[in-house]
């Protein structure tokens, strides 16, 4: 992968504001380069939900057929490029070896060519109020926050594409007794408790146990055996290790119908961090860095302030230095996770800068991130 290529993302969701797809924007200089980013990324690509590629601000041309489409994947054409010679070639291309092609950036008046397939349009709902007349499924983009997306499924929308559902919650003043369980749980195991106290603690939400097997079972953990009981997994895997995975219990603890995306978005900047830590972290601060990224979004999961979640665990300080002030070791990991959340790529190339880290990794890092996350199947 070339040096300057960066990688940002945003969720589809659709109207229940469920996952349908994530979206990948690739930045990068010319085609060739993010061509060649691209080829990079084809083992460690999301296969849990389909992918929709966006080349940022360059016009797409025959050079991205340097890169095998993985199945799952719909390539965006921007309305302004669809005049554009190049593009029109690329087209039909892809149009004839069945890739799933999209329209970006649609308004009204723009005419997708005859005998072409379009899956999905994405058009700023802050400049077009009504998406009657796109080709395929419309989807909103630039949405302020979640007080936005009921409107705009009025108007005719189908889906949203973006972050817009982590801004526009109302935190309550205390948490939950359900999340309440979860914390004191997580504490005991932190505080390294006997194995018999765990289970009892866990035996109380059926639900919990269920949710920490399916999660040390999934793919993404990668063990060989299937884990049957929390004895078993502690045999396997020892405490510290669970701690994390413990640690999703509250990440998933949400109840709201559209949380999984929250989830999802949690997770992705808590393997983020982990993934990227091992080059400046002793191994032994992994699992905190995961557990950094994981929790920053636990006040929108829970409707909770941070504050009011965090002065019940048992956290060490660089967590809660990073969570609640932004500062201390893991804080420039966890802003420039952060920064991987748009659709532009300023932010996330000052961090890569700041951090010294070069954008080839950062984008190998958030591709697998995703898929990581992806693969936990929230729901």
């Amino acid at each position: 992968m070339q040096q300057g290529v960066l990688i940002t993302r945003e969720p589809v969701v659709n109207k229940q504001r469920a996952i349908t797809a994530n979206r990948l924007i690739v930045h990068a200089p010319n085609m060739a380069e993010a061509t060649a980013a691209l080829n990079s990324l084809s083992e460690v690509w999301p296969s849990e939900h389909m992918v929709f590629l966006s080349l940022g601000k360059l016009v797409p041309t025959p050079e991205l057929l340097g890169w095998q489409v993985p199945p799952n994947t719909m390539v965006e054409i921007p309305a302004q490029t669809l005049q554009h010679p190049h593009t029109q070639e690329l087209l039909a291309q892809l149009n004839a070896t069945g890739v799933p092609l999209g329209l970006a950036w649609y308004q009204p008046g723009v005419q997708w060519p005859e005998g072409v397939d379009c899956r999905f349009s994405l058009a700023d709902a802050r400049r077009v109020a009504s998406p009657a007349g796109a080709p395929g499924l419309v989807l909103a983009w630039g949405l302020g926050d979640l007080t936005s997306f009921a409107p705009a499924v009025a108007a005719g929308y189908a889906g949203a594409a973006g972050m817009f559902f982590l801004r526009g919650t109302n935190a309550a003043a205390k948490l939950e007794a359900s999340h309440a369980q979860i914390v004191r749980l997580l504490n005991l195991v932190r505080q390294n408790a006997d194995i018999a106290e765990i289970e009892a603690a866990l035996k109380q939400d059926v639900t919990l146990s269920y949710k920490l097997l399916r999660y040390i079972n999934s793919a993404g953990f990668g063990l060989m055996v299937e884990v049957q009981s929390f004895r078993h997994a502690v045999t396997i895997l020892g405490m510290d290790k669970l701690n994390k995975w413990l640690s999703l219990l509250l990440v998933s603890a949400s109840r709201d119908p559209g949380a999984p995306a929250v989830m999802q978005a949690a997770i992705a900047r808590g393997r983020l961090m982990e993934l990227l830590g091992a080059q400046m972290f002793d191994k032994s601060e992994l699992d905190n860095l995961f557990i950094t990224g994981a929790f920053s979004l636990l006040d929108v999961l829970l409707n909770t302030s941070l504050d009011a979640i965090l002065e019940h665990m048992a956290l060490p300080a660089s967590i809660t230095d990073a969570l609640l002030h932004n500062e201390g070791s893991y804080a420039p990991l966890l802003n420039l996770a952060r920064a991987t959340e748009t659709f532009l790529p300023d932010a996330l190339r000052h961090q890569c800068e700041t951090l010294g880290i070069p954008p080839s990794d950062v984008a190998s890092a958030l591709v697998r991130a995703v898929g990581f996350a992806d693969g936990l199947n929230f729901g």
